[in-house]
């Protein structure tokens, strides 16, 4: 008789609801007689495998035994002085050395398995532009085994103080205890137009400039308010076109108008090389600075492998 066939309707065996009995199975099983019948198996002997585990020999053969009953195989034949296994333990080590190796990936909190593991970057697209070429290469440098996910930014700070996300990168202003944050760069603001717009020929002109049409962008959700005024003081009756919050609308919008805005330094740099974009000197903007900061749950922080992830990131820039 095919001793698969002994296991398969225990497995298989659905409720009243229609769902499988994996619970009641796992029940049933002690875990731990998993990890005894992966030990005897590699260490191919009882002896090997109780001194691997700590335990006696005694132990590692009552365990084998229960395993016999849920099994019903003998599992390991002696052979000298050690065991060989069955070819029905050769195919339950095939699932259960895959599953033990999943367990542990799943509980490695010091990050000494080498599995990869998940870790959430949350950033707006153009943030995440900017940024995560260089996040990249230095946590591949440090920890090549992690595979990094960027979800959008939703609701930063419930995100974050529900573990929906591990880190946001943003310029965003938090009020949440819970959230902590380190800026990892300042940037200057400075006044972008098109290649070949008129106003490049002019020495500052502020009323021309006043006079131009201007694309306002609108951070949703984050704390600008002094900028905004100081900005409003330098161009009190600048005329206002075009409103948005996506700062990559605005770069291509104004590549292709003779619209100005008003964006950080380092996303000209970025843009200018998409589009023909040229900065308009305009000094007291320029000394205009806004915060770039990596965000996190300060209980993350217990987390010695995201810990580790923050602090490379933090010295990335």
């Amino acid at each position: 008789m095919d001793s698969n066939n002994q296991i398969e309707p225990c497995l298989s065996r659905k409720s009243s609801e229609g769902k499988p009995q994996i619970f009641t199975t796992l029940r049933n099983i002690d875990l731990n007689l998993l990890t005894i019948f992966e030990a005897v198996y590699v260490h191919k002997g009882i002896v090997n495998a109780a001194k691997v585990l700590n335990l006696t020999p005694s132990a590692i053969s009552q365990s084998i035994q229960k395993l016999r009953v849920i099994f019903p195989d003998p599992l390991f034949i002696r052979k000298g002085q050690g065991v060989t296994p069955t070819a029905f333990a050769m195919h339950l080590h095939e699932y259960i050395s895959q599953g033990l190796e999943s367990i542990l990936g799943a509980l490695d909190i010091e990050g000494s398995y080498d599995k990869q593991r998940t870790i959430t970057i949350a950033t707006t697209p153009s943030v995440g532009a900017l940024v995560l070429p260089v996040i990249y290469r230095a946590i591949k440098t440090h920890y090549p085994q992690l595979l990094l996910r960027n979800p959008p930014i939703s609701d930063a700070e419930n995100q974050l103080s529900q573990f929906q996300t591990d880190l946001i990168i943003d310029n965003m202003f938090c009020t949440n205890r819970t959230v902590q944050h380190h800026v990892l760069f300042t940037d200057n603001m400075v006044l972008i137009c098109r290649e070949g717009n008129p106003l490049l020929s002019l020495e500052d002109d502020r009323e021309t400039i006043d006079n131009a049409a201007h694309v306002l962008l609108l951070p949703e959700g984050q704390n600008f308010s002094g900028l905004r005024q100081r900005v409003q003081e330098m161009f009190p009756d600048r005329q206002i076109n075009f409103t948005s919050y996506n700062i990559l609308t605005i770069a291509a919008l104004v590549a292709n108008s003779d619209m100005l805005a008003i964006i950080p330094s380092r996303f000209y740099n970025l843009f200018s090389r998409c589009w023909p974009l040229e900065k308009l000197p305009f000094p007291s903007l320029n000394e205009e600075q806004i915060d770039f900061s990596i965000h996190y749950n300060k209980f993350s922080l217990r987390d010695p492998i995201l810990h580790g992830v923050i602090d490379v990131i933090r010295n990335a820039f």
